[in-house]
């Protein structure tokens, strides 16, 4: 989950790099350093904790050099310190690493054995010390290739040389590396996010493949090490204005953003004159789909949890919902008359790509519902959905869960019309409730002030509890998790129906309890399960869309988000939870946009 930047230039880089790591810091924020090629010698700078602290020292002793490397951490192997942090050098080279040399340990004590001396506990200081070795009796490129054979796992490196300082080495294995060009400039870097504010052309490596950048020039090879051609793409976005603006953190700002976006989703899909749904060049005739089956992880999980309620409801299809870290290793049963769809924020998640990599090698045909249509999910799905949610900096991501469900939706509904599971008359109804939900989401987010006394009711407590049924319990799971990302407190979304089964035993006198009930075929039942943690002293916290039910003395604090219809309340009743999590977080004084422990784009299993 690291980010790694590289610069060949005919001017100093490391301003540059320090500007591409602030972008890339999202990946990971436990350390930081940079690496450039000056006087025929590498200064290597690093610091324990964020970008800016390494900006600090490089103000006060700056690094020049036409060539450099740069990396934000994500710890894997090692505490997060100065010593663990990258770039890792030897004498003759320095490399940056995203990914896990899996077979590390071996590798280490067969270099130790050698009489070679480790000075991190870092996977990635073997890759250095192997380069180091090979370099004896080889140029860079063939010392690297050989080096690379010897590794197992994931990896994206970036190389530079003490005795070759016009070069930079990339490499491709699982996790992401995109290549940028610009005149007397090339680049490589973790996504094409980093690049933006220097180039807009770019290219992406495929797994097993290396490049090789001067200033001038960039060369491909690929996993034998023949010369390849790669094709250059423009970004689909101009340089996006990445600012904060009137809001204190970015999340905030990107949950304001949520009526945009589902805007945004809804104009590009959704023919309002001809009230039909443009999704075109389905990968199977929809017709003759058996089963579609839905993966993610974390959060994108659960938009395909909610996802897997509303076709069942509205189509005839089989659903199936599968964890992509489980899907990669399980014994499957493969149709060609499956969909296969995946579903990532940033398209580069590492056990959704391993998933999707598996549905290829099937021969299955596969979608991808993702936010940034350059990733490696997108590049290798048959079918791509965006989300047109923009660029999201916060780790807990808001934008992106409302740009996957109202993507899935409007599938859903495709889907059911086009296997006529649905009359006409219904399609055009819930296109026409589809074009209200801006509207309603903007007046979710204007009761920020009612979610700040509930986030005050968390403030001492150990723990909480978020109940639903239906398509209610997975916007419950995704309550607790944006709960536990930003304010560390332990919290657990339930179906309501399973409290009886064990989880009530953990209700005592006090404890938040957020009970999610919109006025659906479940909202008695959602009821009578909250009577009974009532019974033994939970603090409700009541959400609904239900205009006639009461906020009675039972009820510690109650919220009403607006109704269009029950498929939609899922959307609505997630802006609550959002700002809840956001405001505990605050009494806690947490780091909002950047929650410990956690990284942006998760590259590493």
């Amino acid at each position: 989950m690291c980010g790694i930047i590289g610069i060949a230039s005919n001017k100093p880089v490391s301003i540059n790099i320090i500007n591409s790591l602030k972008k890339l810091e999202y990946r990971g924020y436990d350390s930081a350093g940079l690496a450039t090629l000056s006087e025929n010698s590498i200064n290597e700078k690093k610091c324990s904790g964020r970008v800016e602290e390494l900006e600090k020292i490089l103000f006060k002793t700056p690094s020049n050099g036409n060539i450099g490397i740069g990396h934000v951490r994500w710890a894997t192997h090692g505490v997060p310190n100065i010593v663990n942090a990258h770039p890792h050098s030897s004498e003759q080279v320095s490399v940056v690493h995203n990914g896990i040399i899996e077979n590390s340990d071996e590798l280490k004590k067969e270099l130790e054995a050698m009489g070679l001396k480790f000075k991190s506990q870092t996977d990635t200081e073997v890759v250095t010390l192997l380069i180091t070795e090979a370099l004896k009796k080889n140029k860079p490129l063939e010392a690297v290739f050989k080096t690379l054979k010897k590794l197992k796992g994931s990896f994206a490196l970036g190389i530079i040389f003490k005795n070759f300082s016009n070069i930079i080495i990339g490499a491709r294995r699982g996790s992401p590396l995109a290549v940028g060009y610009s005149k007397d400039e090339n680049y490589i870097g973790s996504d094409s996010y980093a690049l933006k504010s220097m180039t807009n052309k770019i290219s992406y490596l495929d797994d097993g493949e290396l490049c090789v950048l001067t200033k001038d020039q960039v060369s491909f090879y690929d996993q034998k090490l023949n010369k390849i051609n790669k094709k250059i793409q423009l970004m689909s976005e101009n340089e996006v204005l990445v600012d904060r603006g009137e809001f204190k953190y970015f999340m905030l700002k990107e949950i304001f953003e949520q009526p945009n976006t589902v805007k945004n989703c809804i104009d590009e899909y959704v023919d309002s004159l001809k009230k039909n749904i443009n999704i075109l060049n389905f990968p199977l005739d929809p017709k003759n789909i058996n089963k579609i089956i839905l993966i993610g992880c974390g959060t994108a999980y659960n938009s395909c949890l909610t996802a897997k309620y509303w076709f069942e409801e509205l189509t005839d299809l089989d659903i199936e919902i599968d964890i992509a870290s489980e899907f990669r290793y399980r014994n499957l049963k493969f149709n060609s008359n499956n969909l296969y769809i995946f579903v990532s924020q940033s398209g580069e998640t590492a056990d959704t790509a391993a998933a999707l990599e598996i549905c290829k090698k099937n021969r299955v045909k596969t979608c991808s519902i993702v936010n940034v249509i350059e990733s490696t999910i997108a590049r290798n799905s048959d079918w791509v959905l965006p989300i047109h949610a923009g660029t999201e900096i916060g780790v807990a991501s808001t934008k992106a869960f409302l740009g996957q469900l109202t993507v899935l939706y409007i599938l859903c509904l495709k889907l059911a019309y086009v296997r006529k599971n649905i009359e006409e008359k219904t399609y055009i109804e819930k296109i026409s409730n589809l074009k209200k939900l801006p509207d309603a989401i903007n007046k979710c987010i204007k009761s920020e002030n009612n979610i700040q006394l509930m986030a005050k009711e968390f403030t001492s407590a150990k723990g909480s509890m978020f109940l639903g049924r239906g398509s209610s319990f997975p916007i419950a799971l995704e309550g607790a998790l944006k709960l536990k990302e930003l304010s560390y407190l332990h919290a657990e979304g339930y179906p309501a129906g399973e409290m009886k089964h064990g989880p009530l035993a953990l209700i005592e006198e006090g404890l938040p309890v957020i009970v999610i009930a919109p006025k659906d075929k479940y909202f008695e039942k959602t009821i009578s399960n909250m009577q009974e943690v009532i019974a033994r002293g939970g603090k409700i916290l009541f959400i609904t869309d239900n205009k006639k039910e009461s906020i009675n003395e039972n009820i510690r604090l109650g919220l009403r988000v607006p109704y269009i219809d029950n498929f939609l309340s899922p959307l609505l009743l997630t802006l609550p939870l959002q700002l809840l999590a956001y405001h505990v977080a605050l009494l806690k004084n947490c780091d909002v946009d950047k929650p410990r422990n956690l990284a942006k784009s998760v590259t590493v299993e």
